[in-house]
């Protein structure tokens, strides 16, 4: 993980070793978040991309994905995470990788993101993402009362 990024073109990151090259990506992708360039970040996604989100409820494919995060694109910041470690396997004869990631996030507090690239063209897209907050297990029995207590509410 790169301690800044670079706004490379995706084009001529790929020209990297794929492992480098898929970092790299990642890393921008993060990076565009933090300095709300709404074009670089969705411009890392495939057409056909999925974002999961925290919540049961975000699945998100890219035309909504952007919809829902345009307006805090358009307040100047939209959210800053940073990849404290990740693991890169590739597929696919290495045009597909899948990967993991732990985050270090100002708002979430400690999360994970997880997904698959595929190199098209010579340029790696994301085809889907995940962000999760890992629960301690010793936590889990808590989490769950209170998930279902909340499901009860109708909410």
């Amino acid at each position: 993980m790169l301690p800044f990024a670079l706004a490379l073109p995706p084009a001529l990151i790929a020209q990297a070793a794929p492992e480098v090259a898929v970092g790299r990506i990642l890393d921008d992708w993060h990076f565009a978040a933090a300095q709300a360039d709404e074009g670089r970040y969705f411009g890392h996604l495939a057409e056909e991309a999925v974002f999961l989100g925290t919540d049961a409820t975000e699945r998100w494919d890219k035309a909504h994905f952007r919809a829902f995060a345009h307006p805090f694109f358009a307040k100047g910041k939209a959210w800053s995470f940073k990849a404290t470690r990740r693991t890169i396997a590739f597929a696919g004869r290495g045009s597909v990788a899948v990967f993991e990631e732990d985050l270090d996030t100002p708002n979430l507090g400690p999360c994970r993101g997880s997904g698959v690239l595929e190199q098209r063209d010579g340029v790696w897209k994301i085809l889907q993402y995940n962000l999760s907050v890992p629960i301690p297990n010793p936590l889990m029995k808590e989490v769950q009362g209170r998930i279902a207590a909340f499901l009860a509410q109708g909410k």
